[in-house]
Parts: C-alpha cells; structure tokens; sequence
C-alpha cells in the first residue's frame, strides 16, 4: 500500500468516526478594518456560503457569486499564522466582548502581546460593523452630524484634540495607563463595545436569509492593519456552542468560529489574502469538518495540508487572477475525499481514491453519475415462498397508503395532475383513433377513454408504485392489428379471440407474480434500460414529427397564390349528370334554402341549389368542384407549427425559468412547476384568436361503444370453435411477454435509486394489478394497458422536489421525488 503521511494519518482518526448528525451549514463572512479619518470601524468586503461573493468597487454591489481563487503563498502564510497564533478551540463565549477578552488574555500568557496594548486591541475589535446590503449605502447629514458629535465620547484613545492622528492618541493612550489599574480597564473593556447585543433591524430583514439553511452557523473573519502592533495577531476561535454576537454578522446566525488577523501597516493585501484562504477553507465541506472535530492546533494543520494536497496551481504568465470562475453545473462531492480517511479505507490514502468509490460501494463511479448496478434489494429479493413478494410489496405499501391521497393536495402535485390528465387524455385519444383504424373500429376512441379512466384509477390508487402510468402502447398496438388481420382471414370472431387471449396472458401474468418471477430484473443492466427508453423516446419524437409532416401534405402552403389575381379565383359547385339524378340518402344535410325538398323518398337533386351547398355537401351529392380555388386551403400546416413549436419553446423556457433571475423564488418555482399547462393554455388561446380550422382532437360527449353492433360485454362462448380457447394459450404467452417487459423495465426506470423515492417500489404488486385489469378490460372489449415509460417519466420529472435554499451560485439540490 502507498505510504501515509502523518497529516493523513491523523485525520483519518478524525473523520473516521461515525458522526450522529452532519455538520451545520457554514456561511462566513469577512469584514476588512476601515478608517473614515478618526473613525474607525469593521466594512463587510466578501462572504461566502459555497462561492465567494465579493463587494464590488465603488461598495454599493454584490458581485456574481464565483468560484474563489487563491495564491497558494496565502495558504502557506496561513498555515504559519496557525502555527503561531492562538488556537481556542471550545471556548465558552457568550458575548464578543468576553471572547475578546480571553483571546488577548490568552495572547498576553503566551507571550505574544504586550499587556499595555490590551485596551486598544479591545477597543478596535469591538468597533461597530457596517454591512453590505442590496441598497447603496449614503451616510445622511444626521448620521455625520452624529458621529462628529460622539467622538470624544466614544473612543478611549483619542486625545482631546478633534482629527488627531490614530497613533498619536495611542501614545496619549500608553502614557495613561499603569499596572495599578491595569485590571480595572480589562474589566471596563465591556463598556466599549460599539456592536449591538441583538440583531438589528437590518438583519432581520435582511432577505439574504433565505439563501441560508435553517440551522446553519456562522464563522467570521477579521482582518485589518493597525499602528500599534510590531507583529500579527492572529486568533483561531472555536466556541463551545454557537453564539449570536449581535451585528457581528450581516443576517442573524449564530456564530461558532472566529478568525481574527491585525497586522502592522504595510501588507493590507497580504492580511486581505489570508483571510479569504480561511474563508474558502470554512467553506470546503471536508475542511469544515476538521474544524468542528479539532482537538487542538495540528489538527487544524493536517487540514490545510489536506486541502493543498488537493489545490490546482495555474501557471501565472497563462491565466488572469482577475478574471471570475463561474460556479459549475455540478460541484463534485466530497464524499469522494472524505472516504479516503475512512477507518474501513485504510489502503487507500493519498492518491488511491480512485477504488475507494466503487469498492467502497458508495454511489458509482467518478463522476458521480452513472450508478452501480441494480443491488439486490429486498423488492426484488426471490423469496422461495407462494406470493411471498406480493405480500411483501402489500406489507411495505400499506404504512404509505393514506399519504398518497393528501400528498396530492401539494401545488407541485396539482400542477402534475394537470400535466399527466392531458398527457394521458392526448394519448388515449391517438391511441383510441389508432386502435380504430387497426380493428374497423371495434376498439375506438370511447374504448380508450373509459378504459384509461378504469385502469388509470384503480392501479394508482391500489398499485405498489402508483407513480407508473398505464396507457396504450406501441407493441400492444401492433399486436391488435395482427390478430385483427388473422381473425378476419381465418373466419374467427376477433373480439371473442382476443377476450380468451387476454384471459390467458392475464392468468400467466398471476403465475409470475406467484412465483415471484419479476426478480430477473435485477439482471437487466443500465443500457438495457437506457436503450428501451431511447427507443420509446425516439418512437414518440418519430410520431410527432410525421403527423407534422402529414399536416404540410393535408393542408399545403400555397406558393403559387398571387393576391393580384384575387378577383379571378372563384370556385361553383356543378350538379352531376341528370342520369344520376336521385341520390338515396335523406339523412344527409341539405342546402338551407331547399326545406321544400321532399325527403320522405328519393331525394331530388335537380330541386338542390346548387351554388349554396357547401364543399362537403356538394362532394356528397355527387357534384364536382370547379374553378381554380377549389383546392384552397388556408395555411393552417404553418399555423399549426407555429403553434407545435412555440408551445415547445415555451415550455422548455418556463422550466429554465425557475433559476433565472426575476420574481421571488416561490413565484419562479410555481411558474415552472406549471410551464406545460401555462404554453397549451396560452397556445390554445392564440388558436382561438386567429380562429383557423387547424386540425384538433375531437373528444366523444356520448358514453357508448365506437360499433352499434357490439356492447360492453364480451360473451366468452359461442361464436367460435372449441379449440380457440386452448390455442388462444400460445399468442397470449407473447402478450405475456410484452407486458412483462414493458411494465417492469418501466418500473426499474421509474424506482432508480437517483430519483430519491420515499415509497418503496412494488413489482410483484404492480404486475398483479395489471393481470387483473387485463381479464377485466378483455371482458368489456376495453383496449390492454400497460406502464407507458415515457409519460410515467415525465411524471416523475414534475414532482421532483428540490431545496429551497440554495447558496449564491449553486444550483438547487435535488431531494427526491
């Protein structure tokens, strides 16, 4: 095994330890010291929470959140002010002036600073902090009148002159004091905090707490250059608990640890640079949790070793320090690093990470995307027992079931009701006009709309994954076409086939759920998955863009129109022959003006006017069309791309809505989560604006079978031979194997481990609701369903649920379905 270095050695037995709870949230802020001529005080310049965000110059602006950049000369000095300085770690603080106090005091025990500076290292560290906010900062005339005024009163260290220098009043300062009453001043420190107890108003209103985790803690950086002081004075604090210190920081957080650097004059950017090293390393999910489990300064040391061990160096004559790193798309996680310094990981330090992700079976492999193979979980565990995984799937499904009726209630799953209904309600009625073509309209539109409805409902509501939706499929299809196209060759009553069919692929579908046969799915690989929904995927895409093309041949574009012309189109409807005269189909609609037309018999063409009769009439007559604009047609194939294309662009720019920049969060996310329904809505209004006869979806308003001579209810006896029923055996097993593979494969699709699902998944069950609405759906001559992986994925991607809280610059994290 490689060698391990100490540094990696000693966090190993620190983040080795199992943790009870993740660490909080750190949002850290850094405050740079400013002198406004006497005055001074504490000016916020940067913060962080993941990306840096810098004040920008001028001081009226946050900048764009960016990836933060450092001199590795500034790592290098902070790990020697670490060396150097005090390091409390666990400090019981409950005000900033007490923690002031035990830091100096622990300097002046140590060694490090002289007791005759104590009260004005006090007096700068308590100085009040401004912070940045999103409206420009102006100091009114009141608040000048009031700073001038106050002065003398406030500050021990200025000299009774106005506008004296900073290090003349120090010196006054020294001169005044003496060891008898050394003590007294220590104790008299309190009195000259100039920050705030509370939170202010400011940072109760401060909106940038939104952005923040609910328990998250603070960690504050200060850095500035005095006069008085021959070397820096660094501190590391860590309390015991995490404090509010006021207007310390620039939202109400808690603050659990404190940074603090005061050097002599000279090397402000230099004190600047180190405290955004310290910043960035707060930040950094493996080096926050150092700095929680520290117990003492060399801890603090491996953890900066730690980082720069992993730190990219950019060549200085190749990149410019100026310019911002955007976030990106997706950090890398850190559990990746932290599984180096597992106890279990041993052999695998400095370097030899790259097995530690999938051998340590966290999550797959580097980049984080691609998921082992299926693990064998308890869902599709063979049990060896009759229906044991369908009791299993019952067992795990009943805890869950009243929440899946009041989660429906949530915003984001009515917005998902709306999405689905029309999904399933434009399929039913494609697939229904399909079926109808297929069968000569023993299977219609009705058929598919009743048979959605039933099926839909009953397997969502007693299904073990009832986030599968049930539609008519492609195979399905094809498969009713051929066994149409058999029955009626072979003189075979097809409804009456097909019931003794499904009757059998609905009984081997129990068989399988008996047996526990759906744990061959585990064997199905991720490209097998990938692979069948690609394909589903690429079908629909295919399917939309013929009826697209088949509009532009239905309805042309009429290149050779010329508006000039205008007066010589006309278009007459001719009577036909006088030999064909009569026409025997008094059902068919007349002109308006021909009432007195007998209709008890014949129907008498020559009483037609025939210049009021419409296209279709004239055609159903048995007129003909004459003149050059007969084959008119407005240009409704253009019309209806318009409409194709613009709802798809708006929907995909309403989803990306949710992270651009305008609106609160809450009313970006409702637009998204609402994108489909808002681009049909709004397209469908701009089709009834223009009011073109582009072609629609026509929904039935009678509840009845598309054939008169057919019911709901298919007798199973009678109209064909004995055999029938047993040979039926053999094409069911290849509708058996239709629906297990299409239903499953969409079940692993659906139940992946990414998708985050709460409820555990139910192949036994799922498979054992679709046998049953198979018998029942053959019985009422009801078209077969099965899971439609793509609209049961698009179901999935509108109830994800993401963080409400994401830091500046990162994007939200996914949390589960």
């Amino acid at each position: 095994s490689p060698p391990v270095s100490p540094a990696a050695e000693r966090l190993r037995y620190i983040l080795g330890e199992e943790e009870e709870a993740p660490n909080p949230t750190l949002f850290t802020e850094m405050d740079t010291l400013q002198r406004d001529g006497d005055d001074m005080e504490w000016k916020e310049s940067a913060r962080w929470i993941k990306f840096e965000e810098k004040v920008e110059e001028g001081g009226e602006r946050w900048s764009k959140p960016h990836v933060s950049t450092l001199s590795l000369h500034s790592l290098f000095e902070l790990r020697t002010c670490l060396q150097t300085g005090t390091v409390l770690l666990d400090l019981d603080g409950y005000s900033l002036p007490q923690i002031i106090d035990d830091v100096i005091e622990k300097q002046i025990e140590d060694g490090l600073l002289k007791p005759e500076l104590r009260e004005k290292l006090s007096f700068v560290l308590l100085r009040k902090h401004r912070h940045q906010t999103k409206k420009p900062i102006h100091r009114s005339l009141a608040d000048i009148g009031k700073s001038v005024s106050s002065n003398t009163a406030r500050s021990p260290v200025r000299g009774p002159a106005a506008g004296a220098a900073f290090h003349r009043s120090t010196e006054d300062l020294r001169l005044r004091q003496s060891a008898s009453y050394g003590r007294l001043r220590h104790a008299q420190s309190r009195s000259m905090n100039d920050i705030s107890d509370t939170p202010s108003t400011d940072q109760l209103k401060n909106k940038f707490i939104k952005k923040i985790p609910k328990d998250a803690e603070a960690s504050n950086v200060l850095v500035g250059e005095v006069e008085f002081l021959e070397k820096p004075f660094v501190a590391f604090v860590r309390l015991l608990q995490a404090t509010m210190l006021g207007g310390v920081t620039e939202v109400p957080v808690p603050t659990r640890f404190l940074f603090i650097l005061l050097g002599p004059p000279g090397k402000a950017k230099s004190y600047n640079e180190i405290g955004r090293a310290i910043a960035t390393l707060m930040v950094d999910d493996l080096f926050s949790d150092v700095a929680y489990k520290a117990r003492d300064r060399e801890d603090l040391i491996a953890g900066i070793d730690e980082f720069l061990d992993e730190v990219i160096v950019l060549p200085p004559g190749e990149w410019d320090p100026n310019i911002r790193i955007e976030p990106p798309k997706k950090v890398p996680s850190a559990e990746k690093r932290k599984s180096v310094f597992s106890l279990n990981e041993v052999g695998q330090m400095n370097g030899a990470a790259g097995g530690a992700g999938a051998g340590g079976g966290g999550g797959g492999s580097d980049d984080g995307e691609m998921p082992e193979v299926h693990e064998i979980g308890e869902e599709l565990a063979w049990t060896g027992r009759f229906c044991g995984g369908l009791y299993l799937d019952i067992k795990r499904k009943l805890p869950w079931f009243p929440s899946d009726f009041y989660e429906g209630f949530h915003i984001q799953s009515i917005s998902a009701i709306l999405f689905i209904y029309l999904g399933c309600i434009t399929n039913a009625i494609t697939f229904g006009g399909l079926l109808g073509d297929a069968t000569d309209n023993y299977q219609g539109v009705m058929e598919s709309f009743l048979g959605t409805a039933m099926a839909g409902s009953m397997f969502c509501l007693f299904a073990g994954q009832p986030l599968i939706i049930l539609s008519s499929t492609g195979p399905i299809l094809i498969f009713e076409k051929l066994l149409f196209d058999f029955s009626k060759g072979n003189g075979i009553d097809y409804m009456e086939f097909r019931l003794w069919i499904g009757l059998h692929s609905a009984l081997q579908c129990l068989i399988l759920v008996a047996t526990d046969a759906s744990f061959i799915i585990k064997y199905i690989t991720r490209f097998t998955e990938e692979g069948f929904s690609t394909l589903i995927s690429f079908i629909f895409i295919y399917d939309a863009i013929k009826k697209m093309i088949g509009a532009f041949k239905y309805y042309p574009i009429n290149s050779d129109f010329k508006p000039d012309y205008v007066t010589m189109y006309k278009c007459e409807c001719v009577a036909p022959d006088p030999a064909n005269a009569t026409l025997l189909d008094a059902s068919a609609p007349v002109a308006p003006n021909s009432t007195n037309v007998s209709l008890s018999n014949a129907l008498n063409l020559t009483a037609l006017d025939w210049t009021q009769l419409s296209k279709k009439e004239c055609l159903k007559y048995g007129g003909s069309l004459v003149g050059k604009s007969c084959k008119f047609v407005p240009d409704l194939a253009l019309m209806s791309f318009i409409l194709f294309f613009g709802t798809y662009s708006m929907t995909l720019t309403l989803k990306k809505f949710k992270f651009s920049r305008y609106f609160p969060t809450k009313v970006r996310a409702f637009i998204a989560d609402f994108s489909n329904v808002f681009s049909i809505l709004l397209f469908c209004g701009v089709d009834a604006c223009f009011g073109l006869d582009t072609p629609k979806l026509h929904i039935p308003s009678i509840i009845k079978p598309t054939r008169v001579d057919r019911g709901w209810f298919v007798f199973p006896f009678g109209k064909n031979p004995w055999w029938v029923y047993l040979a039926s055996a053999l094409p069911a097993l290849l509708v058996t194997i239709l629906i297990f593979m299409d239903q499953q494969i969409t079940a692993v699709i659906v139940n992946r481990k990414e998708h985050k699902l709460r409820k555990a998944a139910g192949y036994h069950l799922d498979l054992f609701w679709v046998g049953i609405l198979m018998a029942v759906c053959s019985f009422m001559g009801l078209p077969w369903y099965v899971a439609a992986t793509v609209i049961s994925i698009a179901h999935i991607d509108s109830l994800k649920m993401e963080t409400e809280t994401s830091a500046p610059g990162e994007q939200p994290q996914f949390l589960g379905v």
